[in-house]
């Protein structure tokens, strides 16, 4: 697959997660086979351009490219200018997001919220690709609710206004995470696009990424929630869809190794103590299912400490290990 200059070693992709897909995150995805990881969505609005939370989700300091930002917000002058600022501070791909459901950006109008107004949506297409000379992404859902799905028409829109790859996440903005995702949506937009498209939603095994893949036509898979504590799951999905074979989930060993490396990660990006409160939910996914792990997870919640969680970890799995 091809993103403008870009070719993609793969067709799988990291879906932006706030408060999850950082540095860290990032770069663990992208070395187990995630050809493209996302970034955290970044607010157009040029008050929170220098705020340290901002400044945070742009750092992308030895990450391998290409790097793609997500951007957010409803007016399309300060979305162009926010393009324009992510770019040069090393941005190669600009993403916007119309597909985010959260309340707190759906009641600013901004994210899926946005597929309720076409007119508009064709206004802010139109302002980012004109201002940046790197191609420019979307991510939206299927429609405002199910009665109202116009992902083809602002697919359309998308590709009419140069847009150079459109991921669709197969639920509508009310639908937000409930039930279950549909792709018939999806592969009607791929029937008529000629621009790479990307099916997000439910792909949590190799198995249901093949499914997918063969549902929709699309040209990639987009997967979040399910590689949460799990970034083999990359490695995996590439394995049987070369091969038709199923690789194993990740041993003790290599699960001890990728956690500590995720913490030093953040103890890195954030410093202390928030790095350790934000590693906390990290340890509690890779644990999941492991055994103790419910109880490990319950304790190492209330550590605050770096040191001290960094020792819990090593604990644990050599505890496992005995």
């Amino acid at each position: 697959m091809r993103i403008g200059a870009h070719v993609l070693r793969s067709g799988l992709f990291v879906a932006p997660m706030a408060g999850i897909t950082d540095r860290p995150f990032r770069r663990l995805a992208r070395r187990y086979g995630a050809a493209i990881a996302v970034s955290e969505m970044v607010s157009s609005r040029p008050e929170l351009r220098e705020t340290r939370k901002t400044r945070l989700r742009q750092d992308h300091a030895g990450e391998p490219g290409p790097i793609s930002v997500q951007i957010a917000g409803r007016d399309p002058a300060m979305l162009a200018e926010s393009a324009r600022h992510n770019v040069a501070l090393g941005a190669q791909i600009i993403d916007i997001n119309m597909g985010c459901p959260a309340k707190k950006v759906c009641n600013a109008l901004a994210g899926s919220a946005l597929l309720e107004d076409e007119p508009l949506v064709a206004r802010i297409l139109e302002a980012v690709v004109s201002a940046v000379d790197v191609p420019v992404t979307l991510k939206i859902r299927t429609g405002p609710d199910r009665a109202r799905r116009n992902a083809l028409r602002i697919a359309r829109l998308a590709e009419a206004a140069g847009v150079q790859m459109l991921a669709i996440h197969g639920r509508t903005r009310a639908c937000a995470f409930d039930g279950r995702a549909e792709y018939d949506t999806i592969a009607e937009v791929k029937a008529h696009l000629r621009i790479p498209v990307v099916a997000n939603g439910d792909v949590e095994t190799p198995e249901e990424a093949k499914c997918v893949l063969e549902k929709t036509g699309a040209d990639g898979i987009m997967v979040g929630r399910a590689a949460q504590g799990r970034p083999w799951l990359f490695r995996q999905i590439a394995h049987y869809l070369a091969t038709g074979e199923k690789l194993p989930e990740a041993g003790m060993p290599e699960r001890h190794r990728v956690l500590l490396e995720h913490l030093e990660g953040l103890y890195d990006l954030y410093g202390e103590p928030q790095g350790a409160r934000v590693a906390r939910k990290h340890i509690g996914w890779t644990v999941r299912g492991l055994p103790g792990g419910e109880a490990f997870r319950a304790r190492v919640v209330r550590i605050d400490a770096a040191a001290e969680q960094h020792s819990a970890v090593n604990d644990y799995f050599a505890r496992l290990a005995a």
